[in-house]
């Protein structure tokens, strides 16, 4: 790559950042101005459409569905019915507080914050699986009480205990997939995590409603509680697994994917045999999640007879192609002069041979 395409390069990163930040809230001030964030338009207009929509909607789904399994609770007595109905009050928590994440999330990066505001989306996360855990310590007891103090159900309204939580399942199916593959889409853990939870939940009603059909055709008591228990255990799955994400998230754990791309991309560049720009070598490569944004740094050797200007048009470039590679988020990378003596990339990238002992 010629000087001339380093400078287009260059140029382009630049000219991408202004651009995507005129399309976003005004640009922070101060050190926060430099980073390449994506950021929104202010107030709760600067959550991208379909992020507000899915949220917005989720929360509208878990009030209703809270009202049909207290309903249904109530008509039968069921301890099935009773932990599937508090499950759907840690809906109605985590899906507000859904909201509020990706309201910050979005927020542009300021001075107290030059990272952005990405991780409240690990926190939501966080959140989420520690209410989940709750509610399935809650259900656990519940269904135990029920073992040792059968509950008497009531028989004639099973039919309509039946009729509510099919209902509720076929809701939380399709809105958990909704919401699942538009966290993915949209590298939202807040969102794939609320998807998570309500197709957890569609699970669990399944795991009801197998419970009272089974007392509602045998007379056999104890499915109730047995199913209660059931809900209890695979919930407190997916509540282990959520912390174990937002714990990985902020405590910065290397993601193995982006590990592998981001070192296939600099080993591209090593190297005669490597596309241009060349460089000698790389090390120090460190990167880290803010939510759903990506932040790396790395150091690069370059021949030490460069220019200041060339060294950090290549710079730039790399930086370019990694941010065009991992989507939001910024790359930053420090310049050094290769120091080694026989350094087959010093020649590779133009450089005069450094005589030994220099």
């Amino acid at each position: 790559m010629t000087i001339t395409n380093l400078a287009s390069a260059h140029a382009l990163r630049s000219k991408a950042g202004e651009g995507h930040a005129q399309d976003q809230a005004p640009a922070a001030k101060g050190p926060a101005a430099r980073y390449n964030i994506a950021v929104m338009r202010k107030s709760f207009g600067h959550i991208p459409g379909e992020e507000a929509r899915a949220a917005g909607l989720a929360l509208a789904a878990a009030l209703l569905l809270l009202a049909v399994k207290f309903v249904a609770y109530f008509l039968t007595g069921s301890a099935a019915v009773f932990s599937d109905a508090l499950e759907s009050i840690v809906n109605v928590a985590a899906a507000s507080f859904a909201v509020y994440s990706l309201y910050l999330a979005h927020r542009p990066a300021d001075d107290e914050h030059p990272y952005g505001h990405g991780k409240i989306e690990f926190l939501s996360a966080g959140f989420e699986g520690g209410m989940i855990l709750l509610a399935a310590v809650v259900a656990a007891v519940k269904a135990a009480d029920a073992f040792l103090h059968p509950l008497q159900l009531h028989h004639e309204r099973l039919d309509w205990a039946l009729g509510l939580m099919g209902g509720a399942l076929i809701v939380n199916g399709v809105l958990g997939l909704h919401l699942l593959r538009t966290g993915r889409r949209r590298r939202s853990l807040t969102l794939e995590a609320d998807g998570r939870h309500l197709l957890t939940d569609a699970v669990t009603s399944v795991a009801t409603i197998v419970g009272i059909s089974v007392v509602r055709l045998t007379g056999w008591g104890y499915a109730d509680p047995i199913a209660a228990l059931v809900v209890a255990l695979y919930i407190s799955r997916t509540g282990f697994q959520l912390l174990s994400r937002a714990e990985a998230g902020l405590m910065d754990r290397q993601d193995r994917e982006d590990e592998q791309l981001l070192r296939q991309i600099l080993d591209s560049h090593i190297g005669a045999a490597g596309k241009e720009p060349h460089i000698c070598s790389y090390h120090k490569l460190r990167h880290r999640h803010s939510g759903r944004y990506h932040w790396v740094d790395f150091h690069i050797m370059v021949p030490r007879d460069w220019r200041i200007d060339r060294g950090h048009q290549i710079a730039s470039a790399i930086e370019y192609e990694i941010e065009q590679a991992l989507g939001e988020g910024n790359a930053t990378a420090h310049v050094e002069p290769c120091v080694q003596p026989d350094c087959p990339s010093c020649g590779a990238a133009g450089a005069q041979p450094v005589p030994a002992g220099k």
